[in-house]
């Protein structure tokens, strides 16, 4: 009589982890790859993986009116009670947030040779591509690529930042800038002080392009693209491209953002 046993893997997250971030591809390496299980490194608890039981409305704070007082007001309220908002009449022109997007998105879908250059988990490089930032320490991996640069103040030369998307990002980081001390003004003003006192402590002098993928993921229910968390920064400017999926955390509530 014959017996046949089948041998099962041992699960060593920091081998498969290593291995993973040794590839220098990413999450899009896996899915160009033709995966069609997620990787047990990305797998979250069933828990962590909650759907939005509710919308929300983020409110609407028109940077072209004439009503400052109005404005700040409704900046106050909304930094109070959500600690978000959403910016209309910012001066942004609509060509160049979607040619940021494509910009980001070039970057990311560019020959894996040519992104293999920028792959770091040196925070200090001028530009760093690379796989969440938490890769070693979180207890499971997003579904998520990243690249980012430090554009101020102290920015990057031009011939360092990737080409598929350098002019957009140095063009979109310079709005950004002025944009970022329009809404530091009116941050101080609602917080009842002077127009220019978070300008003073030179809050606005800094800015980071963040560009991240999400790749569509084969089993959805296992894993998320961003789990919960609080950005380090003292303001972030998001832009979202049209599949959205903002998810908001609102009076101990998950919530889908309308915005």
């Amino acid at each position: 009589m014959t017996t046949t046993t089948s041998t099962i893997t041992p699960y060593n997250r920091v081998t498969e982890l290593k291995a993973f971030d040794q590839t220098k591809t990413g999450v899009q390496g896996l899915l160009d790859a033709g995966i069609r299980h997620v990787p047990r490194i990305f797998i979250n608890q069933l828990e962590t993986i909650q759907k939005p039981s509710t919308s929300i409305e983020l409110p609407l704070i028109d940077l072209g009116s004439t009503d400052r007082a109005s404005v700040v007001e409704k900046i106050r309220v909304a930094s109070e009670n959500i600690g978000l908002f959403q910016v209309v009449n910012h001066g942004i022109p609509l060509s160049v947030m979607h040619e940021t997007l494509q910009g980001v998105r070039r970057f990311h879908e560019q020959d894996v040779e040519n992104k293999k250059r920028f792959y770091s988990r040196d925070a200090s490089r001028t530009v760093v591509y690379n796989s969440n930032f938490d890769l070693y320490t979180s207890r499971a991996a997003n579904l998520r690529d990243t690249y980012f640069s430090f554009m101020a103040p102290s920015p990057p030369k031009v011939e360092e930042l990737p080409e598929v998307c350098r002019d957009i990002q140095i063009e979109y980081s310079n709005l950004m800038l002025k944009l970022g001390g329009l809404l530091f003004r009116l941050i101080s003003e609602a917080l009842g002080l002077k127009p220019n006192h978070l300008g003073d402590m030179e809050c606005d002098k800094g800015l980071t392009f963040v560009g991240h993928c999400y790749p569509a993921c084969p089993q959805p229910d296992l894993t998320m693209g961003a789990t919960k968390h609080t950005d380090d920064g003292f303001l972030t400017v998001l832009l979202q491209d049209d599949i959205g999926g903002l998810q908001i955390l609102h009076q101990n509530c998950r919530s889908l953002s309308d915005g």
